[in-house]
């Protein structure tokens, strides 16, 4: 099988295909140290913590990250701690930075024997019947199944013919700014705020790194945003009796906008989709390495079916993956729609009273917060 894709997706199906003795050939653009330098998520659903330790690729997560069951919303000045871990039988997120996780998978990879080579990228496909990749050196690789992992922007997806994928889209109008800090957390739990001036998130990376976001203007770019700006703004949207900001070095910054795709269906022919190639979803709800990392696991069961003779398994993909995907879709939206900010206009009050009747129910009906707790913590 080869494997476009040295990210958490591409990585797990190669290490879940090595356990079950299948050869695989793992291909990344990005040198691993690039790819170890860039920081991105770091919640670890539940179902995903049980992933990792299963395929063996979970030791230094479990030694140096940590487990959180708690977050906070606060909401023009009123702040509520949901204990989500409680209302979902004790499981909780894992905390643990994507980077270093990609790390260790590629050094389980590698150490097991597996074929990795960084640098070194895919440019298209040119068969997909029987996977034929051009590879950026010019070289061609034959494979007997491919999986495309080369998010949203890589060459896999956009070698399908025309009219193969259906692109469901949505621009939701919003735009943050993110920001890594070298500085411990202000909580040990992540806070979500709701601010007359815009939204706010504190989101734990490790004891010594904090990232934060801010809903900004739409075409705001990191020139607009200095740190005295940056701090600023986070003190007065996160502001709480008893909360104290620490303050560090900002080590990183930019800006996001607010979008979500699905692509259906997630495959053709002999090449699956996983990951951003196959679906992008707003860090909201903390959901997108999390899909990517289910997206491998099915991808590897069905693979090594497949290699074993059953020659209908691929048919399964799209069909299993897809609900996982709508529910997280969906889930992702409903909580942005319950923490932003509305332009006045047409409707803007209506919507700012759903919005209040949402954070309400999580903090008064303990059957929607159940509801929210198990869909957070990736238990269902």
């Amino acid at each position: 099988m080869g494997i476009v894709g040295a990210g958490p997706a591409g990585l797990m199906i190669g290490n879940l295909l090595r356990q079950r003795g299948i050869d695989c050939i793992v291909l990344d653009k990005h040198t691993r140290a690039e790819t170890y330098a860039r920081s991105r998520a770091g919640f670890i659903e539940w179902r995903n913590k049980l992933l990792l330790e299963e395929a063996g690729v979970a030791t230094r997560m479990l030694a140096e990250g940590e487990g959180h069951g708690r977050c906070e919303f606060r909401s023009h000045g009123h702040r509520h701690i949901l204990d989500y871990s409680e209302l979902a039988g004790g499981r909780t997120h894992w905390v643990y930075p994507q980077h270093e996780l990609v790390a260790d998978m590629a050094d389980a990879y590698v150490e097991a024997g597996g074929d990795l080579r960084d640098g070194l990228g895919c440019v298209s496909v040119l068969d997909h019947g029987r996977p034929r990749i051009l590879c950026s050196d010019g070289r061609e690789l034959d494979c007997e199944l491919l999986a495309g992992c080369d998010g949203f922007h890589g060459a896999v997806r956009p070698s399908f013919p025309e009219g193969t994928l259906t692109e469901h889209t949505i621009d939701h109008g919003w735009q943050w700014l993110a920001v890594l800090v070298d500085a411990p957390p202000s909580s040990d739990h992540l806070i979500y705020a709701l601010h007359e001036n815009g939204f706010a998130a504190h989101m734990m990376r490790s004891p010594h790194l904090c990232r934060y976001y801010l809903q900004c203007a739409p075409g705001d770019t990191v020139d607009d945003w200095p740190d005295d700006r940056i701090w600023w703004e986070l003190s007065a949207r996160l502001a709480a009796d008893g909360f104290e900001l620490e303050e560090g070095p900002i080590i990183d910054r930019s800006t996001l906008i607010l979008r979500s795709v699905v692509f259906d269906p997630m495959q053709y022919k002999q090449v699956l989709l996983a990951g951003d190639a196959a679906h992008v979803i707003t860090p909201c709800g903390a959901k997108g390495m999390n899909l990517a990392l289910q997206d491998a696991a099915l991808i590897a069961e069905l693979a090594e079916r497949y290699l074993g003779g059953e020659q209908n398994a691929l048919a399964e993909y799209t069909e299993r993956r897809l609900p996982d995907v709508w529910r997280s879709q969906e889930f992702s939206h409903w909580m942005l729609h319950m923490l932003h900010n509305y332009e006045p206009g047409e409707g803007s009050s209506f919507l700012q009273g759903l919005q209040s009747t949402r954070l309400r129910n999580l903090e008064e009906s303990p059957e929607f917060a159940r509801h929210f707790a198990l869909a957070y913590v990736g238990a269902e």
